[in-house]
């Protein structure tokens, strides 16, 4: 065999285990809940607006042009669509697809940059895959995962395979432009500074830095005019409006006084936990980040040029939501994966204490399932605060079991401790997604008001939502004429007089007896409730008129027997 082809088959058996174990597990966790308003919703009923209408250059929602994001994930949906048929299984397949291709990329990016560490790139992948909140992410129609592809693509252009030494300076226009396509200009965040901080971990940029510089500056240019062969005629054929909020809003809106998710500065230090955990809860991690010592090695400090200019400038950023740093994830498990690797070859004796096990994440396993074993017992008591918790009681007590098996997995000594780690983070993410499956699905399943809009709107019936609407309906019911949104009781009365036969969606707090009485529909949705009337019923309502009775009762969600209802006056 040769060397080529030897190298060859190790990497294919480095895919072994972790690859078909992330494949099994995603796969089956996504396909527990339909997609789940609003992101999934939104992603879908844009990808849907722009199929049913033949507008495959501009997003839209709800029959408006949607200028929030780029249009490349809505094209591959569409791709798949073209080859499979409109559905569901394909977007969510794609998503389970996109984080396989994080994982072997970062494997090979660990690879690269550590190739006397082998163990470094063998662990990447399992400490990536292990990251709860990037694999429940993972698991909703977003973009963000699809741009840390893109940024992994990026940073191994800027890291080539020995013995080459050169970037390819080509395909890092090519993965910023794709990256651009799918998110904006949030992608330069995430993939230049590593490439401007050049000199401080690559001995090329340093010994050339007029052409590190000039040829990564024509890529950044590269990369900018693949975005602008798409803005262009975007903005040409939708207008100023679309090119102010495309430009402006969604860009420099989120940047300086954010119309949307304003937070503080220092808002995402203490989400560092939320999205490094479970590791954040194990010590020897921390034993082996403070055994780093300088010089750093060039790929860690390669890595620190991702992170840490990434994390200064979205904090800096007003708008500010956890999932905008799921691209640096693959860059924190490799760090990670570094410091193990220093600890394990350290010869002192605190490298091997019992300390430094998981035991931490042991009794947090332990704790969680006394939670859930107790929530049955407290609820039939009456003990539980809120609806959540009473909603989670009735199907808890195995997932209490569940998860006091993977405590015990866990707490194990002996090798392979951090695949353990890695395999219980996996399976305990996705059992938690199978209890928010199994507890919270009716307030987050919009198939059966989609299904009753569906028909009103095929029966030329005019639907209105008062407040703002999120296309949470859209693809779920096939629909292709706008819902109108209505703002203030006038707009409602107006609707109700122009159209006797339309149905008003509303989103009540609390629900009240005509509520249960009226109402076309009922069902939890989200925190609240949603309501779906008949447009002059409901007017009535509002105006303090007492209406006609319905001709038939109304649909109540999951079912009449609801415990939520019992207390309805």
């Amino acid at each position: 065999m040769t060397t080529t082809a030897y190298a060859r088959s190790e990497h294919l058996r480095a895919l072994l285990w972790w690859l078909p174990l992330y494949l099994a597990v995603a796969l089956v966790a996504i396909f527990t809940t339909p997609p789940i308003p609003l992101h999934s919703t939104r992603a879908l009923a844009v990808a849907w607006d722009m199929w049913v209408h033949h507008q495959f250059l501009v997003p839209h929602i709800n029959g408006a042009p949607y200028a929030q994001k780029a249009p490349l994930l809505f094209w591959l949906i569409h791709a798949g669509w073209a080859a499979f048929g409109v559905n569901d299984v394909w977007p969510r397949v794609l998503m389970v697809l996109i984080g396989a291709a994080q994982l072997i990329l970062a494997q090979v990016l660990a690879r690269r940059l550590f190739p006397e560490r082998a163990w470094v790139a063998r662990t990447t992948p399992w400490l990536l895959l292990a990251l709860a909140f990037g694999f429940l992410y993972g698991l909703q129609i977003m973009y963000d995962g699809l741009v840390a592809v893109w940024v992994l693509a990026a940073a191994l252009c800027l890291v080539p395979r020995r013995p080459r030494t050169a970037p390819y300076w080509i395909g890092y226009a090519l993965c910023l432009g794709l990256g651009l396509l799918t998110k904006g200009p949030v992608m330069l965040v995430h993939a230049v500074p590593v490439w401007l901080l050049g000199p401080w971990w690559c001995s090329r940029a340093r010994t050339q830095p007029a052409r590190w510089y000039g040829y990564g500056a024509l890529a950044v240019l590269g990369g900018c005019a693949i975005l602008a062969a798409w803005v262009v005629p975007a903005i040409a054929v939708s207008g100023g409006a679309y090119a102010h909020s495309l430009v402006y809003q969604q860009t420099g809106g989120r940047v300086v006084d954010a119309f949307i998710h304003q937070r503080p500065f220092w808002w995402y230090v203490p989400w560092l936990g939320v999205l490094l955990f479970p590791f954040v809860l194990w010590p020897r991690m921390w034993a082996g980040i403070l055994a780093l010592r300088r010089p750093l090695a060039p790929g860690l400090r390669m890595l620190l040029a991702w992170l840490v200019p990434a994390f200064v400038i979205f904090s800096a950023f007003s708008s500010k939501q956890g999932y905008y740093l799921v691209p640096e994830l693959p860059a924190a498990a490799i760090v990670v994966a570094v410091a193990i690797v220093t600890l394990r070859a350290g010869t002192h004796a605190p490298a091997r204490s019992a300390w430094l096990r998981a035991w931490p994440l042991a009794l947090g396993s332990f704790a969680l399932a006394a939670l859930l074993l107790a929530l049955p017992p407290l609820a039939a008591g009456g003990h539980l605060p809120g609806h959540w918790l009473h909603d989670c009681a009735r199907v808890s007590a195995p997932f209490g079991v569940i998860y006091l098996l993977l405590g015990v997995f866990v707490w194990l000594p002996g090798r392979g401790e951090l695949r353990r780690i890695a395999s219980a983070s996996l399976l305990g993410s996705a059992a938690a997604y199978a209890l928010f499956a199994l507890a919270f699905t009716p307030a987050f399943d919009m198939r059966p008001a989609a299904q009753l809009l569906a028909h009103a709107e095929a029966s030329g019936r005019a639907i209105g939502n008062v407040g703002d609407y999120d296309g949470q309906f859209e693809f779920m019911g096939r629909m292709t004429r706008p819902i109108s949104n209505l703002y203030g009781q006038q707009a409602l009365q107006d609707f109700a007089a122009r159209h006797p036969r339309g149905l008003v969606l509303t989103y009540p707090d609390l629900l009240v007896a005509n509520d249960l009485r009226y109402a076309r529909l009922v069902q939890p949705y989200r925190g609240v409730w949603l309501a779906i009337w008949d447009a002059p019923t409901l007017a009535l309502l509002e105006r303090g008129q007492q209406p006609p009775e319905p001709a038939a009762p109304t649909i109540l969600l999951p079912s009449a027997g609801y415990w939520r209802y019992a207390g309805v006056q």
